[in-house]
């Protein structure tokens, strides 16, 4: 018995001295690699704890001005007061939240404009990092562990079970902090994100800059709005198509366009040229950003800021456009389409542009357009200046001009040719006559300008094509492919039916280019302007090639390129002027275009001309042709299939002995061809260039000095102000 409990004591001794010797072994260990740690790689430790990044951040600076060419400002930035907020990496979402929750007690976001943009994700996102047990209960761990702890997997079905009364349970506080929240968290970490920009009262700006210091990543800031110094009493912006727009800083970047931005170092949030002149000289208008170096720790908080690169504005942008003339223009066109479009349910837009001949400076671009508004059902009148380059129409008779040039370039006629105009009956084809249905009679091709013929056209167009002689009620028999062929070469040579190369996206070419037609009969349409369609802006380049002796000359809305200036009431250098640039010379005698400007002379200020009895302003010797089309019918308003109305044009320069304008006006969709609005308004805005140039010389003003200082400071500092 006792030697039973002296070997079991014995055992019991070994085994605690095994077990003390393992435990010295285990504490040895632990020595020697806490040992290890401090010695070799303490230092290596010791700088992970003391790590520090440098993060480069781009700070936007304020867009270029938009100045027309006399140095009036069109389009301005207004200085806002912001608040931002600036994410540190590896922040947590409820940090953010108590942030959002702070700012809420200072500023007001509760507009119905911050709770629109409050998307349904964005409330499930906030409502389960406000009830996160609630939201863990959504999905079972049998599910979790089916899903195999995928957490985007488990996350979406737990936003798929959030029910709508749930995310709509939100008091209108917790949407105010929703509001920010969003903001703050929408983008990358260490991009200031503009919280509000817009009516930031002046106590707000006060209390919060007061307490950054318990608003971490918080700052109040100078942002700025892009503005239209013009604006008619309904609120149309002078211009407002073609100055195109910006995003704003909550859209950023074209999702279309992302990858080329940010290749070219733009951040998401950017604010950029989504259309028009905003987009096309966005590299010119969008400035040099400030770079910032952030130093931040591991975690990402930011110990220290150092401006790299000091930020620049844009450059200003100088347009061609006179804007004085830009508005009295569009008045003239909004006080006759008002008019003439009484009892006219389908005339619901005009267009006017004003071009210098030799240099392609587009002077005015005006549009309007009366459109019905969908909701209220109030017919408003909304500029449309664009459709002078987006839009295309049959124009009628002021094709003629280049019809003539066309038969005298291809043989078919020869300047003083006489034709005899009457009615032509061909077999299976209607009846081809001009507006004098019985006919002018033998007459000569100045008479067919001044008169409109389009029986002499029509001829003309038959010789073209191969058939020399009219035979009444005959087949005709012309080559269709190779007449209209030809006259496509030849008007293209003046603009018509081909781009005209304008600065600015989305221009087209119109209707009709490269189709054959379905009969002959649709070649002599094509002679008189009623089968291909073109653009206003078309219209004014064709004019002034003739104008200028056949020089198709580019247009452009951009004059000069300047730096900007720290003065806000003087122009900086113009680091480059856009200069004149001639597309093609017109393969074609000077004498025959010195014949057909002759006969568009004689349009206006002969008595028997079509243009002589409404074109009342001959002081100022005006040229041009004036036309009429009947085409379909393509419009908003409901109607029945087949609809045929009026397009009523003008295309004319002056003054005809040397000339600084040419004009295009074209009126679409008139139920009579009876109508003279088109030359009312062709008559009002020479007489508005002439009228502004003669005040302007009275005043000793001209384009070297008008261009050194901007003239309409005081106006755009109140605009400023508002």
């Amino acid at each position: 018995m006792k030697k039973t409990k002296k070997k079991k004591r014995a055992f019991v001794s070994l085994r605690m001295n095994i077990l003390f010797f393992v435990v010295f072994i285990l504490f040895s260990l632990l020595i020697l690699r806490l040992g290890i740690v401090q010695i070799v790689y303490g230092d290596d430790y010791k700088r992970e704890i003391d790590r520090k990044e440098n993060v480069t951040v781009n700070t936007s600076v304020p867009r270029g001005k938009i100045l027309d060419r006399n140095g009036k400002i069109v389009v301005g930035n207004k200085p806002l007061n912001a608040i931002t907020y600036t994410r540190p990496k590896n922040i947590k979402q409820e940090d953010i939240l108590k942030v959002a929750e702070d700012l809420a007690k200072l500023i007001k976001k509760d507009t119905k404009a911050d709770f629109k943009a409050i998307t349904e994700r964005d409330k499930k996102d906030f409502w389960i990092l406000k009830h996160p047990d609630e939201a863990e209960a959504k999905v079972s761990k049998a599910e979790i562990k089916k899903l195999k702890n995928d957490n985007s997997k488990i996350y979406k079905l737990t936003l798929d079970r959030i029910t709508e009364k749930e995310f709509n349970s939100f008091t209108k506080q917790e949407l105010e902090v929703l509001a920010i929240y969003r903001e703050m968290i929408g983008g990358y970490p260490l991009s200031p994100q503009v919280i509000k920009n817009k009516n930031v009262t002046a106590k707000e700006f006060a209390v919060v800059s007061e307490n950054l210091d318990k608003l971490p990543g918080v700052d109040t800031t100078t942002d700025w709005d892009r503005y239209n110094v013009y604006k008619d009493k309904e609120g149309n912006e002078t211009l407002g198509s073609v100055i195109g727009k910006i995003s704003s800083s909550k859209e950023g970047l074209p999702k279309d366009l992302v990858d080329y931005y940010l290749a070219r170092d733009y951040s998401r949030n950017d604010r950029v040229g989504k259309s028009y002149i905003e987009y096309q000289y966005e590299d010119i208008l969008q400035g040099k950003k400030e770079k910032v170096k952030n130093v931040t720790d591991k975690v990402g908080n930011v110990l220290d800021s150092e401006v790299v690169r000091e930020g620049k504005r844009g450059d200003d942008l100088v347009l061609s456009i006179d804007i004085d003339l830009q508005r009295k223009v569009e008045k003239i066109i909004k006080e006759k389409l008002g008019s003439a479009r009484i009892g006219q349910p389908y005339m619901d837009r005009a267009f006017v542009t004003v071009m210098n001949p030799y240099t392609g400076e587009v002077l005015s671009m005006a549009g309007k357009q009366y459109e019905r508004d969908k909701k209220t059902g109030k017919t408003d009148i909304n500029d449309y200046a664009l459709g002078n380059m987006t839009t295309s129409y049959s124009m009628g008779s002021v094709v003629k001009g280049a019809t003539v040039l066309t038969g005298y370039q291809t043989g078919a006629i020869s300047p003083g040719d006489v034709l005899n105009d009457r009615p032509l009956n061909f077999l299976h084809t209607k009846v081809k006559k001009s507006w004098n249905t019985s006919g002018f009679g033998p007459i000569n091709d100045l008479y067919a300008l001044k008169r409109s013929s389009n029986v002499y056209m029509f001829l003309t167009a038959m010789k073209l094509g191969g058939q020399q002689t009219y035979i009444p009620n005959g087949p005709l028999s012309i080559d269709k492919v190779a007449a209209i062929e030809k006259f496509r070469k030849n008007f293209a040579q003046f603009g018509l039916g081909v781009k005209t190369g304008i600065d600015l996206p989305g221009e087209q070419i119109g209707f009709g280019v490269g189709q054959i037609p379905p009969e002959a009969g649709k070649v002599l349409d094509f002679a008189i302007g009623q089968y291909d369609t073109y653009t206003p802006l078309q219209v004014v380049q064709y004019m002034s090639t003739i104008a200028n002796g056949g020089y198709r000359v580019q247009p452009h809305i951009a004059k000069e390129i300047r730096e900007p200036n720290s003065k806000m009431d003087e122009m900086g250098p113009v680091i480059q002027e856009i200069k004149p640039k001639v597309l093609n010379k017109v393969d074609m005698k000077d004498e025959w275009i010195n014949r057909v400007k002759l006969g568009l002379e004689q349009v206006v200020n002969d008595p028997l001309g079509t243009g002589y009895g409404t074109i009342k302003n001959k002081k100022y010797k005006i040229a041009g042709k004036t036309g009429t089309a009947q085409a379909l019918y393509d419009g908003p308003v409901s109607h029945s299939p087949g609809l045929m109305l009026w397009n009523v044009t003008f295309a004319g320069y002056a003054p005809y002995d040397n000339p600084e304008i040419a004009v295009s006006v074209v009126v679409p969709w008139s139920t009579t061809d009876k109508t003279h609005v088109n030359l009312e308004i062709a008559d009002e805005v020479f007489k508005a260039y002439f009228e502004l140039k003669e005040k302007r010389e009275k005043d000793g003003l001209d384009t070297a000095t008008s261009t050194k200082k901007v003239e309409n400071i005081k106006s755009a500092k109140e605009k400023q102000s508002e």
